[in-house]
């Protein structure tokens, strides 16, 4: 059990560092080539940010451990919302800008009411992957749509706050080096994190689906609220709902999208009455929280967070 939980917090180590050095090596070589910054944003950059989600699913897809894999992108939809913004505006109140709640924040909650009734039937399938990839797509003209309004450079700015993107005068020896680390950081982490959570569920007789929700979905969530913590501390408030929506948004878009058109994903009936209706209520609560005064102060925030550990004390109390 120790040793278990050693791996899984080594393997969250290496798959974070991992993600780091593929969007940084990958990031340099498109900018080298003359692939435009706002291009690079909304693809190298934006996406690498879920390439750990994106692996520990697909490890745990590949390995029969479904159950693990829906609960890490539904864990992790409730934690970017309600742990990460909680806490965060905690430290500092979020400012919320308008055009957020008017056009981004309705595309999300559209976009996890879709994840539900797609699971509806207890399978999310080849075709539901294909919809959610079609729907990614059309997010990503969007995007490069209103960044291209404001500026080429904007995208850029504002993931900065997640990640090291990459120098295009970087060396080629670095390029490889950050390249094929990044890769092999990533599958070694998400390796280690699926293997030593399946042990752990097993050794305590837990369901996989909490595991997910659980330890996994934090694990998973970390690089998203250290970013979100720093950018309080240094009062740059205005990107930390933007970036939760993003994040929210390609989980299952891009995450959800490509393991379920390579591996069907099947939906344990707990998670349909219980799991998916929380993560629905915490995104539907942020709407009324976030437009009073367009920010989410000290209060709402404490209240976001009591839900969250509410939320999670109702899933291990039974195991304890």
């Amino acid at each position: 059990m120790i040793l278990d939980g050693f791996l899984f917090l080594l393997g969250l180590i290496v798959l974070y560092y991992g993600a780091e050095w593929l969007i940084e090596g990958a990031s340099s070589l498109a900018l080298q080539y003359g692939i435009r910054p706002v291009v690079v944003g909304l693809t190298v950059v934006a996406l690498g940010t879920s390439m750990p989600e994106f692996l520990v699913n697909s490890f745990a897809a590949f390995g029969g451990e479904h159950h693990l894999a829906l609960g890490n992108i539904i864990g992790s939809n409730i934690c970017n919302i309600a742990l990460i913004l909680g806490t965060s505006a905690l430290v500092l109140p979020l400012a919320v800008t308008p055009q957020i709640l008017r056009k981004e924040y309705p595309f999300m909650v559209a976009t996890m009411v879709v994840f539900y009734v797609m699971a509806l039937d207890g399978l999310i399938n080849q075709t539901d992957g294909l919809l959610l990839i079609t729907l990614l797509v059309g997010l990503l003209v969007y995007l490069y749509r209103e960044a291209q309004r404001s500026g080429p450079d904007a995208l850029i700015d504002d993931v900065e706050s997640e990640v090291q993107t990459g120098d295009p005068k970087t060396s080629s020896t670095r390029k490889a080096l950050l390249l094929g680390g990044g890769t092999l950081g990533l599958a070694l982490g998400a390796h280690l994190m699926v293997d030593s959570a399946v042990h752990i569920a097993n050794t305590m007789g837990v369901d996989p689906v909490i595991i997910g929700l659980t330890i996994v979905a934090i694990g998973t969530s970390l690089p998203e609220l250290a970013a979100s913590m720093v950018g309080a501390i240094k009062a740059e408030t205005d990107m930390s709902v933007g970036n939760v929506l993003g994040s929210n948004l390609l989980n299952v878009l891009f995450v959800v999208g490509f393991v379920s058109l390579a591996n069907p994903l099947r939906v344990e009936p707990s998670s349909l009455t219980i799991h998916f209706p929380v993560m629905i209520a915490f995104s539907l609560v942020l709407l009324p929280i976030a437009w009073t005064q367009y920010q989410i102060s000290r209060a709402e925030g404490g209240v976001l967070l009591a839900g969250f550990l509410g939320y999670m004390v109702y899933l291990v109390v039974p195991y304890l």
